[in-house]
């Protein structure tokens, strides 16, 4: 393949996989298909040109013609009707197309690529066939989750793999694997050990791509590319993709499927946003004790942007007698664990988090976000707000400005063509 992300760095001398024979995915893409449709263009400051290039839609999972095992999964999932990004991004993705697939947070992506890849795996096949890379812990553990949900009628093994276990561990879980979801750190260093196989990986799956291809993963997904069949189909997906992202994303994938949707659109519908005047940051924590009472008639997660705050936001509310959660990277990971999934059955109703659960968490129950800080990069914005309002549900998000705040909560209501209102007092009501 060609130079990638001018750093000087080749994906090149990968392995070729014959064995992939006529289920290459490459068989697939090397030229678009009739039925891509017309496509849709918008030009980004940069002048890179991004193309929505497919526009058919499959309205009911029946009509995807995928294998009944995987259809009954689909339904005992509780899956009815396919989402839009279901409709449009399944079945070019099971066709063994590689896709680009950008869509709004809740709106079920993760459910996308996990049906696609169970589709293309060889069951009869003990091999690695399909790496899904995301990049949190919480995020592998979670989406791990949907793809053995949803492959409970299949013989697919499926594994995960993440730092803060033991190498041996992980070794030991992923042997025998047809389904491998992990970090890009632990998966680059089973692949060092020869403990993760790639001789038959045919499906790459980036979730949450726009943060993978940037500078903290980059080097890693190169490597990790290196070791893969250039045959291998790949996936992106994310709610968000920045022009660098896509144009980076053009150097090692082919001809692939885009479906893109402007950033003017990617603000939820179903999530009303304010926000409260605290003038100073030392009242941010008085406000929130003021609201505490708001944020535990459901769930609520509150954001803040470094360690430290969520340390001192959580021993300000505890000191004040208020029951709070709080997870972030430096937390070991079983204690990690243990935060989320108290969250996740509801014994936990208030967490403070970094940005470690932004992207991708989906916790059925959360209808009120807080953003104790306005995120640092405003790509975030959206992955946070969209922890409310999980596919299609109502949600509220509340973000604390400072007199210093204001030109940033600006700049994000322009990026988003959105508005973001001043908090009215019947806050109770909006819940």
């Amino acid at each position: 393949m060609s130079e990638i992300f001018g750093s000087g760095l080749k994906v090149a001398d990968k392995p070729s996989n014959e064995s992939v024979g006529s289920n290459s995915p490459r068989e697939a893409s090397r030229g678009p298909p009739e039925d891509w449709g017309s496509t849709t263009k918008r030009s980004l400051d940069n002048g890179f040109e991004i193309e929505t290039n497919w526009n058919k839609t499959v309205e009911k999972f029946d009509d995807l013609g995928i294998k009944e095992k995987l259809l009954r999964g689909i339904y005992s999932y509780g899956f009815e009707n396919p989402s839009a990004i279901q409709q449009r991004a399944i079945l070019p993705a099971a066709q063994g197309r590689d896709v680009i697939a950008q869509a709004q947070s809740g709106t079920g992506k993760t459910a996308t690529f996990a049906i696609s890849v169970l589709e293309r795996i060889d069951e009869e096949d003990p091999a690695c066939q399909a790496l899904i890379m995301a990049p949190t812990r919480e995020l592998v553990i979670q989406i791990r989750g949907v793809v053995y949900a949803l492959a409970e009628y299949m013989s697919v093994r499926v594994a995960f793999c993440v730092g803060g276990n033991e190498v041996s561990v992980d070794a030991a879980k992923i042997d025998g694997a047809q389904v491998v979801v992990g970090t890009p750190g632990r998966v680059f260093d089973l692949m060092n050990r020869k403990m993760l196989k790639t001789e038959k990986i045919h499906i790459l799956v980036l979730d949450e791509a726009d943060e993978m291809l940037s500078r903290g993963f980059k080097e890693q997904i190169v490597n990790i590319l290196k070791k893969i069949s250039d045959k291998a189909q790949i996936v992106l997906m994310s709610a968000t993709m920045p022009p660098d992202a896509l144009e980076l994303s053009q150097k090692f994938m082919q001809n692939p499927v885009q479906i893109l949707v402007k950033k003017e659109e990617l603000t939820l519908d179903g999530i009303r946003q304010f926000y409260v005047n605290c003038e100073k940051e030392e009242f941010k924590v008085d406000t929130l004790c003021d609201l505490y009472e708001t944020m535990t008639i459901t769930q609520a997660v509150i954001f803040c942007n470094t360690k430290r705050k969520v340390i001192h936001v959580q021993t300000e509310l505890t000191n004040n007698q208020h029951t709070v959660s709080a997870i972030h990277s430096d937390m070991p990971q079983k204690e990690r664990e243990v935060v989320m999934n108290e969250f996740r059955t509801g014994s936990s109703r208030v967490l403070i988090a970094t940005d470690l659960i932004a992207r991708g968490i989906d916790v059925q129950q959360v209808s009120l976000v807080i953003n104790f800080d306005l995120p640092a990069r405003r790509e975030n914005y959206i992955h946070r707000i969209g922890r409310s309002g999980r596919f299609g549900r109502k949600g509220v998000s509340i973000n604390f400005v400072t007199r210093n705040d204001i030109r940033i909560m600006k700049d994000l209501e322009d990026f988003y063509h959105t508005k973001i209102e001043e908090l009215p007092k019947n806050v109770m009501d909006l819940l």
